[in-house]
């Protein structure tokens, strides 16, 4: 066990500290800090150190650094060197300054910090580091540990405490415990900077903090195995982020397998998911394994599953709380004459009675409103809490107008490489793709912009090369902005009490003056917004003596 500290100034210690020197205590005296790493570890531990890798296994991070507060010179240096024979890099201070300054030098991602330190406490060192390195992992050492001064220190941002004296095996597990921590703060980090730069699979894009909300859910979702709901419009991309879920999850290399229960009929639903026996259904000249039992580590994307019927939702729901798979046929099977069922291949294992344990695991989704379809009786409540552990609500396009530009220009680099054409939008066209309100969404969005690549005559899309919805969109926006801009003239000049009376040759020149102003000079808009031909409007400009002026 590690020394507790006894200062002139502290009244009888907690406990009692002269006992025969322990094997940690031999440590903190080791001759060598080899001698000291290969007493602190067993070889075969030394090898493995979890933390110490990348979330997916392949690429190494760089070891995790502990800084050691104490001023008692043997506790700190053997805490120091245990650490370094765990994989650490260690850096040690005596008194609050020199852990500052290291603090200012350093990036430290593990604090052990005495609390009863010279040169000011341990509790406000804890605070400054909670305000200006959140990212640090504090554990608490004390020799006076009371119940209030362990709540303060959690309350202060405390990740852990240890009580001293305290044992190499708990100094080594509260060490592990917030490597581990550390690990998966960096890895959700890691993670959330591939979703935003759309690195990682799924091709998520947007920036916007509807988007930052949803890659925060997802960095940490993605290493766990409970059932995800995702909620949104069509066209929002549901599919795409339970995919990227699955790709940044730890069976990423398994299979992702799309159920669409909104257009397969319910009865193939059903074996799709769960199997069937030998004769169980017509057809059935050999059983088959139901995804649901399938490869381990494969999820399984219920894509709609609102559409799911009564009774299938009744069966999905049972494996769910079972855990286990009954194919079609095995409950027939069972019953008939007192037999067993017979085994299923295709990796359902030859258990007797058929049944299969849930290996996959289940993502599902809906673009209609599953609490009110279970206050109608339309879909099962204990179901919807079962697939409801997280939800993940996808905004609609027009919530999110900040990554249209981001989104239009991602889709636009694919159709590039597609078409190897130089494509750009008009300044026009882009301005409407930001005011449209795309009741498809990103779906739609997407198949816009693969419209106009198709239908532009060279490189630069323009308005008249997108939709005809979005045309007339365009049309009846710029007649409501021309008009309102009218009225507003009209107002002015009445207040200005201007005459009530003018010739109807000047009310004319004036209209069309401003509509072309108000259109940035497009003359062939102006001509259709006013109903008359463009020969009329030129002559009219030609009349006004600005032909070339406007030209």
């Amino acid at each position: 066990m590690f020394p507790s500290k006894q200062r002139a100034d502290d009244p009888q210690p907690s406990r009692t500290l002269v006992r025969p020197q322990s094997a940690i205590e031999k440590i903190a005296s080791a001759a060598s800090p080899a001698a000291l790493r290969a007493a602190t570890l067993p070889a075969a531990e030394l090898g493995s150190r979890p933390w110490l890798n990348h979330p997916n296994g392949d690429v190494p991070l760089p070891p995790l650094r502990v800084l050691v507060v104490d001023d008692d010179g043997p506790v700190r240096n053997a805490c120091a060197e245990i650490a370094a024979g765990l994989g650490f890099t260690t850096q040690t201070a005596d008194s609050v300054s020199s852990a500052r300054m290291a603090l200012a030098h350093s990036s430290i991602d593990i604090l052990l910090l005495d609390l009863k330190l010279p040169g000011g406490g341990g509790l406000a060192l804890l605070e400054d580091i909670r305000a200006e390195h959140p990212q640090t992992i504090v554990v608490i050492m004390t020799a006076f540990a009371t119940v209030s001064s362990a709540v303060e220190s959690l309350r202060s941002g405390a990740g852990d405490y240890l009580t001293k004296p305290f044992t190499l095996e708990e100094l080594s597990n509260t060490l592990q415990r917030a490597a581990q921590r550390r690990t998966i703060d960096v890895e959700s980090r890691l993670l959330r900077d591939r979703l935003r730069s759309g690195a990682a699979m799924g091709n998520l894009v947007g920036n916007s903090p509807p988007m930052e909300k949803i890659y925060r859910i997802l960095s940490k979702v993605a290493n766990t195995t409970h059932p995800v709901l995702i909620v949104g419009e069509p066209g929002t991309g549901k599919e795409l982020v339970a995919r990227s879920i699955h790709a940044n999850g730890p069976n990423a290399e398994q299979p992702f397998v799309p159920v669409d229960c909104g257009s397969l009929v319910p009865s193939m639903i059903e074996g799709e998911l769960f199997g069937y026996l030998k004769g169980a259904i017509p057809g059935a000249n050999r059983s088959k394994a139901g995804l649901l039992a399938g490869m381990e580590g494969s999820t399984i994307f219920l894509d709609e599953v609102g559409n799911l019927p009564l009774d299938l939702q009744g069966r999905l729901l049972r494996a769910l709380q079972e855990k286990e798979v009954r194919p079609i046929g095995v409950d027939a099977a069972a019953a008939g004459a007192g037999a067993a069922a017979p085994g299923l291949g295709n990796g359902l294992g030859g258990a007797p009675s058929g049944v299969a344990p849930l290996v996959a695991r289940i993502l599902a989704s809906s673009s209609r409103d599953l609490s009110e379809m279970v206050e109608t009786g339309r879909f099962r409540k204990d179901l919807y809490f079962r697939l409801n552990v997280v939800n993940i609500r996808l905004p609609a396009l027009r919530e999110r107008r900040g990554d249209i530009p981001l989104l239009a220009a991602h889709i636009l680099e694919r159709m590039k490489a597609e078409h190897r054409v130089g494509y750009h939008f008009a300044d026009q066209a882009l301005r409407l793709l930001m005011e449209y309100d795309w009741p498809g969404n990103v779906r739609e969005l997407e198949q816009a912009i693969e419209r106009a690549c198709s239908l532009s005559s060279g490189p630069v899309l323009h308005i008249a090369d997108f939709p005809t919805q979005m045309g007339n969109f365009h049309f009846h926006s710029q007649q409501q902005f021309v008009e309102s801009s009218n009225r507003g003239l009209m107002d002015r000049a009445a207040s200005a009490e201007l005459p009530a009376v003018q010739p109807i040759a000047e009310l004319e020149k004036q209209a069309i003056l401003n509509t072309i102003s108000q259109l940035n000079g497009d003359k062939l808009m102006a001509a259709r917004l006013l109903g008359i031909g463009k020969t009329t409007l030129y002559r009219k400009l030609k009349e006004y003596g600005l032909g070339d002026e406007l030209a």
